[in-house]
């Protein structure tokens, strides 16, 4: 099973495609574990944009 990038990005609502540390991109930012098949949340009440920075 191949793995996504570090560096893939996703948005809020869709699914997660791979379990691992994201972090918000922009500011403010903040990071967080999401596993994958989960829906990506947003931050501070906003639909964002996060990006995988290490994996799970």
């Amino acid at each position: 099973m191949e793995r996504k990038p570090l560096g893939t990005k996703a948005s809020t609502g869709e699914t997660c495609p791979e379990s691992g540390i994201w972090k918000v991109v922009g500011n403010p930012t903040t990071t967080a574990p999401i596993s994958k098949g989960n829906r990506m949340p947003p931050y501070d009440g906003k639909g964002v944009t996060w990006e995988l920075i290490q994996y799970a």
